[in-house]
């Protein structure tokens, strides 16, 4: 684990919405610890730190609660739909070597064939991978590929010690040909009309 990873959390006894808001206010986070059969443990993080942390999917936060060392996954974030703000977040009790699944972004690197485009069907990938080597994101390769070429999930190389928990048949991308703009021939604009048809001469008074 890394040093900027660890977070002194301060366990909280007070719960309700009036006091998260003074812990917000305060500049803290509050958040709750569970798993592994043990009781929740309701804390208060440190707000900014905990926010440039968590802008990275699946981080792992060591955190100091009184002393006493505790790995978490960070498993959801509750923010403010307007501001953005973070009202609360959940965090997973791991242990080193344990294996969780997680939800990892797909990239796409290279370039198809020309005149193609690559249509993005699955935007992130499960993978069951071990809780404290979890990768940022997979890549996808579309270098040179040409219409009609599918890349299903069974076919992104994992990192080593990833297994693909969705199925492997799940399409990734599919390239194809911008369909062209096209005008049914049987619609015409008023201006085309005007040109076609020639004006009517006015009749003699």
């Amino acid at each position: 684990m890394s040093d900027d990873t660890k977070v002194h959390a301060e366990l909280r006894e007070n719960f309700g919405k009036g006091f998260a808001r003074r812990l917000r206010a305060a500049g803290k986070i509050p958040a709750v610890i569970y798993g592994h059969g043990t009781d929740p443990v309701h804390v208060a993080l440190p707000g900014h730190q905990v926010s440039l942390l968590v802008r990275r999917a699946n981080t792992v936060l060591e955190l100091d609660v009184n002393g006493a060392h505790q790995l978490t996954l960070v498993k959801d974030v509750q923010r403010d739909p307007v501001r953005q703000i973070i009202e609360h977040i959940d965090l997973l009790v791991v242990k080193k070597g344990e294996k969780v699944q997680v939800e990892v972004p797909v990239i796409v690197v290279g370039e198809s064939a020309p005149g193609t485009m690559a249509n993005l069907d699955t935007t992130t990938l499960r993978l069951e991978v071990e809780a404290t080597h979890i990768p940022e994101h997979v890549e996808v390769s579309i270098e040179g590929r040409e219409e009609g070429e599918h890349l299903t999930a069974g076919d992104i190389a994992l990192p080593k010690g990833a297994s693909l928990v969705d199925e492997k048949d799940l399409l990734i991308i599919a390239i194809s040909v911008p369909a062209a703009a096209s005008v049914p021939e049987d619609e015409t604009t008023e201006a085309e009309a005007a040109e076609v048809a020639p004006a009517e001469e006015p009749a003699a008074e």
